[in-house]
């Protein structure tokens, strides 16, 4: 499986560092420690305010065998335009200024809250990218147009061609592996254009006297330090072959005939089917999965006789790879979706 160096594109952390923005840089750093997916998507610039088109194609000429002193019919490839939407995800830190200033360092106590904001906000947006609760899904711009169509929607039946039935018919107790090839001209995510921050805002809005009132009658009122936060952001995917779902896997049994793992190792040639599946030689190919499922790859990682699974070192640090596809961890992904 050809491998491609992520940091040759665009991350949203290398272009926060490549545009000099100081404190979001750190940031942005939170929210890829927080989900792993984070640390693997492109981003680019949209090529609308708030929303990007693009053109799919969907038909591509095949030429014609010419005989002598016959002709050649003209032909010409079919697109379609595709429009997505940029979802906006902000919150406010309020820090209770009195108790900021007996922790004996107002920036350090301030800088711990806003962290949590910041981790609370990766968390969200990894939800709109791959939770699903039963048959709710959280990223479905149908039921939550402020949204956006996360991975879920977008690989919402068995029948699909890039989804593969695990064969699990559970409603509350099943997973799903996710296979995205990164790139800008297959997938990619979005901020807004004209952005100099590629969406991620955070303003410090200094202190501020809040109403802190939770029952009618005399409003409470108290002095805070007010921060600011605002996350834009999108999935554009240009090539439908380049993602990829492993349905209907009964996450809670690990170990049983219907788990992801079993004796038969079916698992396994689910992957490689669908590895092999993938355009351009895979290139690109990030593996997502919850801790559950990730913790039976780190396993048969260890295990020397397997020749699937192996550790790598990227960056100082251990990674999981299927036939050199890095998998990675996301907590977004439940062991209670129903079956597809």
């Amino acid at each position: 499986m050809a491998e491609f160096n992520v940091r040759d594109q665009l991350t949203l952390l290398e272009l926060a560092k490549r545009t000099n923005l100081g404190s979001l840089v750190t940031i942005v750093e939170v929210l890829e420690e927080t989900n792993e997916w984070l640390q693997d998507a492109i981003w680019t610039e949209a090529n609308q305010t708030m929303s990007h088109i693009t053109t799919q194609r969907t038909s591509k000429p095949t030429g014609t065998w010419r005989k002598i002193n016959a002709g050649v019919a003209p032909e010409a490839s079919s697109t379609k335009q595709i429009v997505e939407g940029i979802g906006i995800l902000e919150a406010y830190s309020r820090v209770d200024k009195l108790l900021a200033e007996l922790s004996g360092n107002v920036e350090t106590f301030r800088s711990g809250e806003d962290k949590s904001f910041i981790e609370g906000l990766s968390e969200n947006l990894s939800d709109v990218m791959f939770k699903c609760t039963g048959s709710t899904i959280t990223g479905d711009t149908a039921a939550y147009p402020e949204k956006f169509n996360g991975l879920p929607r977008r690989l919402d039946s068995a029948s699909l061609s890039n989804v593969l039935d695990h064969g699990s018919a559970s409603a509350t107790a099943d997973t799903s592996i996710y296979v995205v090839q990164w790139g800008e001209g297959r997938v990619h995510m979005i901020y807004p254009k004209g952005s100099p921050t590629m969406g991620v805002t955070h303003e410090n809005l200094g202190e501020q006297t809040i109403d802190v009132t939770t029952t009618a009658g005399t409003p409470l009122l108290m002095q805070a330090l007010v921060s600011h936060f605002k996350l834009h952001a999108g999935l554009v995917v240009r090539d439908d072959r380049c993602i990829r779902r492993i349905c209907s896997i009964r996450g809670k049994n690990i170990g049983t005939t219907s788990a992801f793992y079993s004796s038969t190792a079916y698992g396994h040639h689910n992957l490689i089917e669908v590895l092999n599946a993938l355009p351009y030689n895979g290139a690109g190919a990030r593996i997502y999965c919850n801790n559950v499922v990730k913790t039976q790859m780190d396993i048969l990682a260890v295990d020397k006789s397997n020749v699937l699974y192996n550790q790598e070192n990227w960056s100082g640090r251990p990674v999981t790879t299927f036939r050199g596809v890095p998998v990675r961890r996301v907590d977004a992904i439940l062991n209670s979706e129903a079956a597809l």
